[in-house]
């Protein structure tokens, strides 16, 4: 195949095996600590978890970073990428050995919201700083190939860590705080491997870093104006249009991902660890979603042109959805799931293909913080719909239309700018 041959070939770039184990341990970590957080704040038999409840948790975690985003792309463009990545981790293995101690300790939900928030916190620079990093380590040749691969890689990363998270609590100990551990644990394991990459490799360019830090932090609102205003350049205009789609496309990931939580904890089942293990199910049924995008997408934007493979995406997503979501059953749900998994994670990829290929090095810091900041408020936003729509049982004809005309929309809107 002609995919597995260019995975070979992409993969005997050393320094591209060793960024890439530095994100699969980190995402790996971040999946263990996701569902130990979730399990903690929606399966706890003592919780009745509503979805309103299940929006105010996504909000207090992910808002922050609408403010956080922009600073970590400006000080993304001026840090050593490698350091970030080394201390980045090092520090989230710290903060989440704390979570788990605030855990033990049944400390009030304010407070362990706030010690999650800066693990989280951290993520926001290493995952940008992921993204930034992958062009200096393949040659432009094999650039979409490795956007296939490497975040599509870390997603399935962050499944399997779930999928460990889900057995750890549910068969070896039936503790949320020995999860989080376990994540800190690879949090760890991620800045030891950080330290095979060289210093310098990663970039960014030092002559083009502003000379002194408080100077690029007062400019931080001019370089988001400079990245925009780069981004609304001809030569730009894709990338700006397949942010605009991926966004809308997280928007419509979120919303049904509440309606999942919903669904495993209530609609499904009574009992909350069976429906912890109903959500690991869907979790996975996901990650192979994610696999097989990871497969077709390379060769699909090859032939059709990352744009267009997104209005294949989205078009997919805006029938098959609202098909398979309709009767709230386990079975076909579980199908979505899978169809959500392909198409968000296929869009995922040509987009940040779009977003390598067209940006430049300097630009390119900002510009995931950009695209990371969209996809937190998409999500967020996306909670705060469904609370509002959601019954407590989780079953919303009206959420799953809106999401199919979503997607609709896309399609429709990517495709007639792709014609231009």
């Amino acid at each position: 195949m002609a995919v597995v041959r260019d995975l070979r070939v992409l993969l005997r770039f050393g320094n591209f095996r060793r960024l890439l184990a530095v994100r699969l341990l980190s995402q790996c970590a971040d999946g263990v600590y996701q569902v130990a957080l979730a399990a903690y704040v929606v399966f706890s038999p003592e919780k009745q978890t509503s979805a309103t409840a299940i929006a105010s948790a996504m909000a207090v975690l992910l808002l922050p970073y609408s403010l956080v985003g922009p600073f970590a792309g400006v000080l993304l463009d001026r840090w050593r990428r490698r350091q970030v990545f080394l201390y980045g981790n090092l520090l989230r293995a710290l903060l989440a050995s704390v979570t788990a101690v605030l855990i033990i300790g049944g400390v009030p939900d304010w407070l362990f919201y706030a010690s999650a928030l800066c693990v989280t916190a951290v993520n926001r620079f290493v995952l940008a700083g992921l993204s930034a990093a992958l062009p200096r380590v393949v040659d432009a040749e094999r650039l979409v190939i490795a956007n296939s691969l490497s975040p599509t890689a870390g997603t399935l990363a962050a499944t399997a860590g779930g999928g460990l998270a889900f057995v750890v609590r549910l068969l070896v100990a039936d503790s949320d705080a020995a999860v989080v551990l376990l994540g800190s644990a690879l949090y760890l394991c991620a800045a030891l491997v950080s330290l095979r990459l060289a210093v310098d490799l990663l970039g960014p360019e030092r002559e083009r870093v502003p000379p002194r830090l408080a100077a690029a932090l007062r400019g931080t609102a001019r370089g988001l104006a400079a990245g925009l205003r780069h981004l609304a350049e001809p030569d730009r205009r894709q990338a700006a249009w397949a942010l605009g789609a991926i966004t809308l496309m997280r928007f419509c990931y979120g919303a049904l991902t509440v309606m999942m939580l919903m669904l495993c904890r209530y609609a499904w089942s009574s009992d909350t660890e069976e429906g912890l293990a109903l959500l690991g199910l869907a979790v996975g049924v996901a990650g192979v979603g994610f696999f097989v995008a990871a497969v077709v997408t390379p060769s699909a934007a090859g032939r059709l042109g990352p744009g267009r493979w997104i209005v294949v995406c989205s078009a997919v997503a805006a029938v098959l959805e609202l098909a398979l979501m309709l009767p709230f059953a386990e079975a076909t749900a579980f199908t979505a799931a899978f169809v959500l998994g392909l198409v968000t994670q296929g869009a995922k990829i040509a987009t940040d293909t779009i977003v390598q290929s067209s940006v430049e090095d300097g630009f390119r810091g900002r510009t995931f913080s950009l695209y990371d900041v969209l996809f937190n408020v998409a999500f967020v936003g996306a909670a705060a719909v469904a609370a509002v729509m959601l019954p407590p049982d989780g079953r919303s004809t009206a959420l799953v239309v809106t999401v199919s005309v979503t997607y609709g929309a896309v399609s429709m809107a990517m495709a007639r700018f792709e014609r231009q």
